[in-house]
């Protein structure tokens, strides 16, 4: 079966949202704010549900219109084919928002499309109701100045979920921010990364996951695993293929440094659970003590070109304004002591490029806005010197 299918993402994570879809050989036709549309089918829908880390969730794209009025908005629903997807036991339940439209009641929206689905499915079965007893097909509408997108959930919960996280500190990041910050480093599984302000250790663990090849998706179950449209024997054989195109055997180097002995302790217990817990050292340690070439990871020599990743302490996040300080002055000092290194920091406090170019007379290379929740934070990416090249068709960064 052809489908659209719509992976939603954070504000600002649409390009990396958008490659890891064309890395899995989907097209896509089209790239809008907080959304990525692309051509697939059924197993489409398995394999970006399994592998893609950096997408909020995976919808189907029903269709979609204009309608200021609730009897065009029904008509316009019920024009659409939900029983191609929607069985005769499924349970559809509409969930949505309206932002700058006509039709603003989002109750009232959702009254009208499912009474126009349950219509539409009852003629089509030849039913007086719908039973609603199988598996769910959750309804999404995003109406915007007028215009209504409906979809259908694939996924259920959401992808960040990835099911590891039995432990969570103050203000943690999400999953999905985080792999994606990883992707936007110059981090690879021959080279050193530490997060010295590591928190629960999510940066590191979405790290270490993206160094072994293991799917996010491969300890979680999917909405759409129940549904009719997809043999089981594609949910196998895709998370067999999944699990067979995990490496086991690189060696890492990872590191996740905090003050906080309570959020290291919480950070191995997430480690643990996702199942790299062996390929991470968690020291406890003021990461203003720390320097490279310290022994950190085991056997980490000062000359590596090392890779920093990390959420850094903030005001309305966590942490004092001397504490915060101190740490844009140590990271600026090693910035200077070893030009190798290179710096991907994530932070909503503005004045940090200013801290750091008093000390090293740089700006940042790149800066990317993105959101952390609801905050809004600059991603500051300060690179290091370009390895040499090894081996025949070595690649540097």
């Amino acid at each position: 079966m052809k489908l659209e299918l719509v992976a939603t993402a954070t504000f600002g994570l649409e390009a990396v949202v958008r490659r890891e879809i064309e890395a899995l050989g989907y097209k896509v036709i089209k790239t809008e704010d907080g959304r990525v549309t692309y051509l697939g089918d059924e197993r489409a829908i398995v394999r970006s549900n399994l592998w893609l880390r950096t997408a909020d969730r995976v919808y189907v794209r029903m269709g979609e219109f204009k309608a200021t009025e609730f009897e065009a908005l029904f008509q316009q629903t019920k024009a659409l084919e939900w029983e191609s997807i929607i069985p005769l036991a499924g349970v559809f339940p509409v969930v949505g928002g309206s932002v700058k439209s006509v039709l603003h009641s989002v109750p009232a929206c959702q009254k009208i499309i499912k009474k126009a689905v349950s219509v539409r499915l009852s003629e089509f079965y030849c039913r007086e109701m719908m039973p609603e007893t199988g598996a769910e097909y959750r309804i999404r509408f995003i109406a915007h100045k007028d215009q209504f997108l409906l979809l259908l959930d694939t996924s259920g919960a959401g992808l960040h979920k990835r099911g590891y996280r039995v432990r969570d500190v103050a203000a943690p990041m999400k999953e999905t921010l985080a792999a994606a910050l990883v992707q936007l480093s110059f981090y690879k599984k021959d080279r050193v990364l530490i997060d010295p302000c590591c928190g629960s250790g999510t940066i590191p663990i979405e790290a270490a996951l993206i160094a072994r090849n293991i799917a996010p998706g491969l300890g979680r179950s999917f909405a759409s695993e129940g549904w009719d449209i997809i043999p089981d024997e594609i949910w196998r054989e895709e998370k067999r293929l999944a699990f067979e195109a995990a490496d086991f055997d690189t060696e890492l180097s990872i590191a996740a440094i905090d003050i906080d002995k309570r959020a290291l302790k919480a950070a191995k217990e997430n480690a643990e659970e996702a199942g790299v817990i062996d390929d991470i050292d968690f020291i406890c340690m003021d990461m203003t003590q720390w320097v490279p070439g310290a022994g950190i990871p085991k056997g980490v020599q000062a000359g590596e070109h090392g890779v920093v990743i990390s959420n850094l302490p903030y005001g309305v996040r966590i942490g004092d304004e001397k504490s915060i300080k101190k740490i844009y002055d140590h990271l600026a000092d090693i910035m200077l002591g070893f030009p190798a290194w290179s710096f991907f920091l994530i932070t909503s406090d503005k004045e940090i490029e200013k801290d750091i170019m008093k000390k090293t007379g740089r700006k940042a290379d790149r800066r990317r806005k993105l959101y952390n929740g609801t905050i809004e934070t600059q991603f500051y990416q300060y690179h290091g010197e370009r390895p040499p090249k090894t081996g025949k068709g070595a690649k540097d960064e």
